[in-house]
């Protein structure tokens, strides 16, 4: 698969999972503190804000189906919040046994090794 089509299946993915969880985070913050982050984190605004956030990345990625150079990005803004996600929050709660969204953690771990082979690095940096 090249990285042009590689890109427009993430955008795909991003699509329909970051637009999942906007909405549900946005609309219906107790579902998504039961559903997102299956329950290891207590009811919070902040839910709201992360639906806010996957929310941009929603529409980028829908945008990035059409033009996924000029919206890659998001590509790289993913790479960098997930792995940053997966250091300081994921990795030590899985080291002392504290609760964490595995199924999160999981997805951000399938993109941040797939991430860095579809993100155009040499279009982006090239300007």
């Amino acid at each position: 698969m090249n990285s042009l089509a590689l890109m427009k299946v993430i955008y795909a993915a991003n699509t329909l999972v970051a637009g999942w969880i906007s909405l549900t985070s946005l609309f219906m913050p107790r579902v998504a503190q039961v559903t997102v982050f299956s329950n290891s984190i207590a009811y919070s605004e902040a839910i709201r804000l992360v639906g806010a956030l996957w929310g941009g990345i929603f529409v980028l990625s829908a945008l990035g189906l059409f033009f996924p150079q000029s919206m890659s990005l998001v590509l790289l803004f993913q790479l960098i919040y997930k792995t940053s996600w997966l250091l300081v929050v994921a990795l030590p709660a899985y080291l002392t046994s504290q609760p964490y969204p595995k199924a999160m953690a999981a997805f951000f771990l399938v993109w941040v090794v797939v991430l860095p082979f579809a993100i155009p690095w040499g279009w982006l940096f090239s300007r």
